[in-house]
């Protein structure tokens, strides 16, 4: 293993603190919930739908309340334990929700829930978040084998196919579905659609440049199995090193406008959370070991998100 992925690898305290900082944080929000349960009907509906109430608090006080406070404090088996729990109630919420229209908000307040207890058990477990299983099977890192750039672009045509039908239109128009079978569904004003529409042509439009770069100028693909045998620095690389990301983000987030479902919003706010803290540092560090000094000069000049003034273009990459 090299040094940065070494370094990318190694636990952080810093990290596991905030892993115990989320479940306190947990436990005091699932402790005040529970008290809005009893003194509230509005919030008990919403919540829990025709469940009973101290049946479930029974189960869910110690499991998940005071699991988390202990995984607060440190004690290991209780992360486990609040973590599990968490999970098999979000799974169940999403159950009873899907078959009886009830509960519409706990189920995704439980999934919420899931999600970041898995995230914090990671940290505080390990000490960070484990990328590196992210980057496996037909993710796993591969330099593309030396085709004619008409090659590359046909592979990336068929990949782009493959991942804008996958995240734009099978799994949108299921999240869709659910939030209305949950009765969360909120009709946004025309406004809202047209722009929605009006930014999924844009990060299409710098989705599909993007791809190109990759495949002309850089010998590959977007797809890491397959990637560029040369660093791309021309193109929308000149202005942010991540520009097939911010595409594929805004490209979500557009079509849940354009549909008028805050969940596939919110699916894909979070998608770009996952990228960012899990994915992103695998492929920095594998363009390091890949590039070298090149790479690091780029990083240092060029922003993650944020574009700039850009690089000058050059005869090679333009």
């Amino acid at each position: 293993m090299d040094s940065s992925r070494a370094a990318l690898h190694a636990p952080d305290p810093r990290l596991r603190a905030l892993g115990r900082a989320y479940f306190g944080v947990q436990a005091i929000a699932g402790a005040a919930w529970w008290l809005s349960v009893f003194l509230s009907p509005a919030v008990q509906h919403a919540t829990l739908g025709a469940l009973p109430p101290v049946a479930v608090a029974a189960v869910d006080l110690p499991l998940f309340v005071a699991a988390s406070a202990l995984a607060a404090a440190g004690i290991r088996w209780a992360t486990w334990i609040a973590t599990a729990w968490t999970t098999l109630v979000a799974v169940g919420m999403a159950g009873y929700a899907t078959v009886t229209q009830l509960a519409g908000l706990g189920a995704v307040l439980m999934l919420a829930a899931a999600a970041a207890s898995i995230a914090a058990a990671l940290l505080v477990l390990l000490g960070r978040i484990p990328g590196e299983l992210v980057t496996r099977g037909a993710f796993a890192f591969a330099v593309a084998p030396v085709a004619a750039a008409r090659t590359n672009v046909a592979r990336t045509a068929r990949q782009t196919v493959v991942f804008w039908g996958t995240f734009l239109v099978v799994l949108p128009a299921i999240i869709a579905l659910v939030e209305a079978r949950w009765l969360l569904r909120i009709e946004p004003p025309p406004v809202v659609q047209a722009l929605g529409i009006l930014l999924l042509v844009a990060a299409s439009v710098l989705g599909v440049w993007s791809a190109r770069s990759l495949a002309v100028l850089g010998e590959g693909t977007p797809l890491p199995s397959t990637q560029t045998r040369r660093l791309v620095v021309a193109g929308p690389y000149r202005w942010v090193r991540n520009p097939m990301a911010i595409a594929g983000i805004v490209q979500g987030m557009a079509v849940g406008l354009a549909i008028g479902s805050w969940m596939v919003v919110v699916w894909a706010a979070a998608g770009s959370l996952v990228w960012n803290q899990a994915v992103r540092p695998e492929e920095e560090a594998d363009l390091l070991a890949r590039f070298g000094a090149d790479y690091a000069a780029y990083r240092d000049l060029v922003r993650c998100w944020l574009p700039r003034q850009p690089l000058p273009s050059t005869d090679e990459q333009a």
